[in-house]
């Protein structure tokens, strides 16, 4: 075998490496998936939107909740019977409003207990698929966020308060356009919210709870933690399931060319000092 012929090997088996990297990762999730639905007798659907390596370039991508991922996640829901309870582990910075909201409305419907789990965080249109279910589980590290509207790059909340701020004559068409469009759309946030959560908490909560959350009472990014979102009324647990956290890290981040920010061993690390070398100096 010539130079030649081991390059060309070594390129064929290094441009098929992630792909069975990608296999094996798929392969395990799977058996994770299975071992958590005989644990607790339900469906388990997973919405996981981390930056993943491309399969052969390496590029990463950006996830985010699409129309794909409502057609996923509702056909899962039409193939379980309705006495079977379902799990659904998120992990979203949020996405659409039309995909999060056709999910949130499917889960409400579905007749078995709904379960939404977030090991990590469940931002924007990630909220309100969980307010959709009969029990949201997070972390204790783990955070919600409102779901106020964006509209492009800038909130909803505060384009109308902007076009509100002057007379109408001094505000450019552009902004007055912008101002209507975001008033409608946070009256329909405001409104699914109501939809969601009716019924689950007396109904002057329950419009309190969906003004706060669509009116743009914080900035989007603002961290809803289990306490706080215990204080307006959800059914909040923070029993995490040990299965679920293991299940989160079949989800790498792509290995990036430069050292990250945060390293550490990863494996438990108990009490009862630390071995080797340590120990034999102290």
């Amino acid at each position: 075998m010539s130079i030649f012929d081991l390059f060309w090997l070594f390129f064929i088996l290094s441009a098929l490496q992630p792909v069975l990297q990608q296999r094996m990762l798929e392969a395990m999730r799977t058996r994770k998936i299975q071992q958590i639905e005989r644990e607790r007798g339900s469906r388990v659907i997973l919405m996981v939107h981390r930056q993943e390596t491309m399969r052969l370039l390496g590029f990463p991508v950006v996830r985010f909740i699409d129309v794909n991922d409502s057609e996923a996640v509702i056909r899962a829901i039409q193939m379980t019977d309705r006495d079977v309870p379902i799990d659904l582990v998120i992990h979203t910075p949020g996405g659409l409003v039309l995909a999060a909201l056709q999910i949130a409305r499917a889960l409400r419907r579905h007749p078995a207990r709904t379960t939404v789990f977030v090991p990590h965080y469940a931002m924007s249109g990630g909220t309100l698929i969980a307010l959709a279910a009969d029990r949201i589980v997070m972390c204790e590290h783990s955070v919600l966020g409102p779901v106020d509207p964006q509209l492009g790059q800038y909130p909803a909340a505060s384009i109308v308060r902007a076009a509100e701020s002057k007379p109408v004559e001094h505000v450019d068409d552009r902004t007055l356009i912008l101002a209507d469009m975001g008033r409608k759309a946070i009256r329909q946030v405001e409104t699914a919210v109501v939809e969601l959560l009716e019924g689950r908490m007396p109904e002057a909560r329950v419009r309190e709870v969906a003004a706060l959350l669509s009116r743009g009472t914080w900035t989007h990014d603002y961290p809803i933690t289990a306490d706080q979102a215990r204080e307006f009324g959800l059914d909040v647990s923070t029993d995490m399931p040990e299965s679920v956290l293991e299940l989160m890290s079949l989800f790498p981040q792509p290995v990036r060319q430069q050292p990250g920010g945060v390293e550490y061993i990863p494996e438990p690390r108990h009490g009862g000092g630390l071995p080797g070398r340590f120990e034999r100096e102290a």
